[in-house]
């Protein structure tokens, strides 16, 4: 007979409820210092509603009302120095934290007798930022469903579901590694724990013992679809022990539970027993974004709503208080009024009447001019670039891949915030190319294997650069998983600077590689170059040679931005020279270089393409002049030295290796064709892959992609369109 064992979690599953002698312990001082902040969030979510039915809110207006006392409850005992961040339902988790930032234990009593300047300050603030005016924390950028206020510990709101849930994670990496005992909180709702992002996050935060509280606000609706709908377990907090994760379910409508949930939660985090998972129950009283309820679509029924309504967080609160006699029924109601008070005039400071309705005060918008500004921190001075000529002292001769290994263990030398992440970047001698030999050795608890889990740990790496601690350098073992990790490379790493109105940097490297030519096939070929060079906010540097590579890199590694290195398969193995000497040099980002002089056509490439160019005109007898583009985002175009060779030479071939859907020459060639017009005999002429994305077919795959001999039908095409056609005999010595 089979024989059933009954199996136990391996960590606490907890529901914690309070009861008279908790609220007899709370004292007045606590439960007043909620109540007050209870009450001004309830009176700015109202405010918000009602400008949102003015039409005086330029998008979404997603109202925390009914949510208060979980956001109040979980935040009050946070320090200053603990960090939170929210989903796009996150005004209360924003004030809860920078209310308590600069008004730490604001009472009824004082609130009620004179609003603190920094009180007003910050819901004023807070208000114009949803308001999408100047005047806010990212000077409108942002908006409903992103504010920031970094000094005080609010990291960010997200509108992608989960998204900031991995950001959390790299906080709470940074308070780690730091030692200071801080920890990160991380708010999300009910449809975020059905994200694989946030899974993903679990389990990296639960391997690498992240002092990081997961809070799920489980208000029953991901907008109007209901919990029982979505998962067969609605005990949401159930999810944290599979992972390892201590768990506690809450009332959120009674903020006391959830405090001293958190109080727990941050005691095991801050010991090192992170993470902690807290699902509170809640509800929101309005629709997912509006004024009306949710009755009113159809989805819930009015009872429903009315006896959620009965469970009121502020009448909770205020009922207790008055039964301990710490507030009188007389106090309470002028918290209320004042709250309001407060919030109707700065409103008023931010409109003007016309007629019978408020508009927006035309003052406050931002400048028009700024719309692009902000999308990557300025550059920084370097010295001039040494190139590899310019080296007058000994050489070594090193394989390319061997010199990015040394590059990096040089910076880990010299650089104590430098983390590097990865899949199996510290086994086998170096990863699965061997670009990170003996790094791990070298600096043990510096260099961290992954899980599988590109989307969680590329958002993880995200939040640990914008802590500014910290500078995370990840491999993406092949840049087609960038699709895998788009949200976190995109929406949330390239999006980051410019949506919070330049008030953080996010300094980070992502080194990936093209394989096209070693058999991986679709999944496993793409070069990237053309994807990230029209998705904001990245910078990209493609290096063809070693000494390059170094220069590039060292450069990178003291700017302000996400940089994108792209390596090439076809390189690491090459032979080259470099300096023997520290790798400190540098080669500023922006700086192309040409690597052959000529007049009869520009060649504008990169990396490997580099040689196939040198290559492919060697044998045509071509005297082209070839550009070495090296960085490759729009803000790094070197124009000068682009703009130079064109005006002599007067035609252009674009020349890539990958795949034309993908094409990093469909822009290049726009941008020239705009700037040069007139200069160009003909339009710029292209040499890129087929359609098709490589695939595992040895023949197949060659006919895919470019290479030398596509570059030399290139050179036919743009000879023949100048009317001096050349001899197509030499097509057959180029593979």
């Amino acid at each position: 007979m089979v024989a059933r064992l009954p199996l136990e979690p391996s960590v606490p599953f907890t529901e914690l409820r309070t009861g008279a002698d908790d609220w007899d312990r709370a004292g007045p001082a606590l439960t007043g210092a909620m109540l007050a902040q209870m009450h001004l969030i309830r009176a700015f979510e109202e405010e918000v509603l009602l400008l949102a039915g003015e039409g005086n809110v330029h998008g979404p207006a997603h109202s925390s009302i009914g949510q208060e006392g979980a956001a109040v409850g979980s935040i009050i005992g946070l320090r200053a120095t603990d960090h939170v961040n929210g989903s796009h339902r996150g005004h209360h988790q924003f004030l809860a934290k920078t209310l308590g930032f600069v008004a730490p234990g604001l009472g009824p009593d004082a609130l009620v007798k004179a609003t603190p300047e920094q009180v007003d300050r910050l819901l004023y603030r807070a208000l114009a930022e949803i308001m999408g005016l100047q005047p806010g924390f990212g000077r409108g950028r942002g908006g409903s469903m992103h504010l920031r206020w970094g000094e005080a510990g609010a990291i960010g709101t997200n509108a992608i579901v989960g998204g900031g849930v991995p950001l959390a994670a790299g906080a709470a990496m940074a308070m780690k590694l730091a030692g200071t005992g801080d920890c990160a909180v991380t708010y999300f709702g009910d449809g975020a724990m059905n994200i694989g992002t946030a899974l993903e996050t679990m389990n990296l935060a639960a391997a690498w013992r992240l002092p990081l509280i997961f809070f799920c606000e489980n208000n029953l609706y991901a907008v109007a679809t209901h919990i029982s709908e979505t998962t067969r377990e609605a005990r949401l907090a159930a999810r944290g022990i599979g992972f390892g994760i201590p768990s506690y379910r809450v009332d959120g409508m009674d903020p006391l539970a959830v405090h001293l949930a958190m109080e727990e939660a941050t005691a095991l985090a801050r010991a090192g027993e992170g993470p902690v998972l807290i699902e509170a129950e809640c509800y929101r009283y309005f629709h997912q974004n509006g004024p009306l309820p949710g009755s009113a679509f159809g989805y819930r029924a009015k009872d429903e709503e009315a006896q959620w309504r009965a469970r009121d967080p502020l009448e909770r609160v205020t009922r207790e208080m008055i039964a301990r006699g710490t507030i009188s029924a007389d106090l309470a109601e002028a918290l209320r009024l004042k709250a309001r008070g407060l919030m109707s005039e700065i409103a008023g400071r931010l409109t003007r009447t016309e007629g019978n309705r408020r508009i927006v005060r035309a003052d406050l918008w931002p400048d028009p001019g700024i719309v692009d500004d902000g999308l990557r921190a300025p550059q920084p001075v370097l010295p001039a670039a040494m190139e590899r000529e310019d080296w007058r002292g000994a050489t070594m001769e090193v394989k390319f891949v061997d010199a990015i290994a040394d590059v990096y263990h040089r910076r880990f030398a010299t650089d104590a915030g430098l983390i590097a992440m990865g899949e199996d970047i510290h086994k086998l001698k170096g990863g699965t190319n061997g670009a990170t030999r003996g790094l791990a050795e070298a600096f043990p608890g510096r260099v961290l294997g992954t899980p599988i889990s590109e989307a969680g740990f590329a958002a993880l790496a995200g939040g640990l650069a914008m802590d500014g601690r910290y500078r995370p350098i990840v491999e993406f073992m092949y840049p087609d998983f960038m699709w895998v990790a788009a949200d976190a490379v995109f929406n949330q790493i390239g999006k980051a600077r410019h949506m919070f109105g330049q008030d953080v940097d996010v300094p980070m490297i992502l080194r990936t590689k093209i394989a096209m030519g070693t058999g991986y096939g679709s999944q496993h070929s793409l070069d990237p170059a053309g994807v990230f060079a029209t998705s904001a906010g990245w910078r990209i540097i493609a290096p063809s040679s070693a000494h390059d590579y170094i220069g590039l890199v060292n450069a990178a590694l003291k700017g302000r931005d996400p940089v994108l290195v792209i390596e090439h398969v076809a390189l690491y193995q090459r032979m080259e020279r470099i300096p023997d000497a520290p790798l400190d040099f540098t080669i500023p980002l922006g700086m192309a270089k040409i690597v052959r002089p000529g007049s009869a056509m520009t060649i504008l490439t990169y990396s490997a393409m580099v040689h196939h160019s040198l290559e492919a005109v060697a044998a045509a007898g071509v005297d082209a002049e070839i550009i070495d583009l090296r960085t490759l985002d729009r803000a790094s175009l070197d124009w000068e030295t682009i703009s130079a060779s064109i005006r002599r030479t007067t035609n252009v071939l674009s020349v890539e290796q990958g795949a034309r859907g993908t094409s990093y020459g469909a822009m290049l060639a726009d941008e020239v064709q705009r700037r040069l017009m007139d200069w160009l005999d003909q339009p710029v002429q292209r040499v890129t892959g087929r359609e098709a994305s490589p695939t595992i077919s040895k023949v197949l795959e060659r006919a895919a992609f470019a290479g030398a001999r596509e570059v030399g039908e290139g050179l036919i095409t743009v000879m023949a369109a100048r009317g001096r056609p050349i001899d197509t005999g030499f097509l057959g010595r180029l593979a």
